[in-house]
């Protein structure tokens, strides 16, 4: 395939700078070198599993204008589509092999496939992941799936439902970043790198969750609605109550200062709390694995911070700085609440 044409002047797209279904299945088969894919001629791959192991199936989808702003760049917009579905496999522990992508495209031209499909390679070689397959669509708006597809001992996948009541509840990395990177790229607040950089790019903490098991933690998930919710979340999968620390909460230095001081006050810290995109993995973890999940993060260099525990009871009780308990008015974000731009 030759080089796409480029956008015209005044950005009108036209129908000859719209790729066919054939184009965008050449691009993509540039890609797709894993013997699984069979080089996309047939509808459907072929991968064998690894010996005794178990399969972890993920499907995520991303909109325009839901996920990602428009004019977003399309390289970062793939590594989103598949950084995304990673993060669900790495907070159960697994290994990714390949993703399968569904591409519903509006009016997308040869430059933006040119940008998506090297977005695309990149994340794969990042993450050692096979682009197997697919299927795309042309539409009236644009909406992006991908089934990520890995694997874990057999009887070692981590859950939400295994957690109890007595243990500890850790994160890794810091929360709130992408919120506030997604106010600055919506111009909502002053440009900065690092947390606009926070939300186009999550980094899947593959390497931590594979190894979380191991070190006793007994449930995890990954936070994508906001830490509040996805920890009230695990702990109702799981039937116990959530206690979170406000103060606890770990937070970027970026953050720190875009949310009014270095240790941010309880009004800071809930929006961090509540704002969602962080993908960063949430764990249960009895006390006396601690020092096993300390010599894990250090080994995955990926910093984790206990913000909890957890309880007889059901639901969440959020205390602020001082130990008092607070009422939120959210604990995150709701897909059945109206979209305001992107999250």
């Amino acid at each position: 395939m030759g080089a796409a044409p480029p956008l015209k002047p005044s950005g009108v797209v036209t129908k000859s700078q719209v790729p066919a279904e054939s184009e965008i299945i050449d691009r993509l088969r540039e890609i797709a070198s894993h013997p699984a894919a069979r080089g996309l001629r047939d509808d459907a791959a072929i991968w064998q599993p690894p010996l005794g192991r178990e399969l972890v199936l993920t499907h995520d989808t991303i909109a325009r204008g839901v996920h990602y702003l428009p004019g977003a760049d399309p390289s970062d917009i793939a590594w989103k589509l598949v950084a995304t579905n990673l993060s669900d496999l790495a907070a159960m522990g697994a290994v990714p092999s390949g993703i399968l992508i569904g591409l519903t495209l509006d009016r997308e031209d040869g430059a933006w496939l040119e940008r998506f499909a090297a977005g695309l390679a990149r994340v794969l070689s990042e993450y050692d992941t096979a682009l197997f397959g697919g299927d795309t669509v042309r539409a009236g708006a644009t909406v992006l799936g991908c089934t990520a597809i890995g694997h874990v001992e057999r009887g070692r996948a981590l859950t939400r439902i295994g957690a109890q009541a007595g243990d500890d509840l850790y994160v890794s990395g810091t929360i709130g970043d992408a919120g506030l990177g997604l106010a600055a790229l919506r111009g909502e607040a002053p440009a900065d790198r690092f947390l606009e950089r926070r939300h186009r790019l999550p980094m899947p903490r593959l390497a931590l969750g594979q190894g979380l098991f191991a070190a006793g933690a007994r449930a995890a998930m990954d936070v994508s609605d906001g830490l509040l919710i996805d920890a009230d979340r695990l702990a109702r999968a799981s039937g116990v109550a959530a206690e979170i620390d406000l103060a606890l909460i770990p937070l970027s230095k970026q953050a720190g200062l875009r949310l009014g001081e270095a240790d941010s006050g309880p009004d800071g810290r809930l929006t961090a709390a509540t704002s969602g995109d962080d993908y960063e993995l949430l764990f249960a973890v009895p006390p006396a694995a601690t020092s096993a999940v300390v010599a894990l993060a250090g080994a995955a260099r990926t910093p984790v911070t206990r913000i909890g525990g957890l309880s007889a009871g059901r639901g969440i009780r959020v205390l602020g700085m001082t130990g008092e308990p607070l009422a939120p008015g959210r604990l995150g974000f709701t897909h059945d609440a109206p979209s305001t731009g992107a999250r």
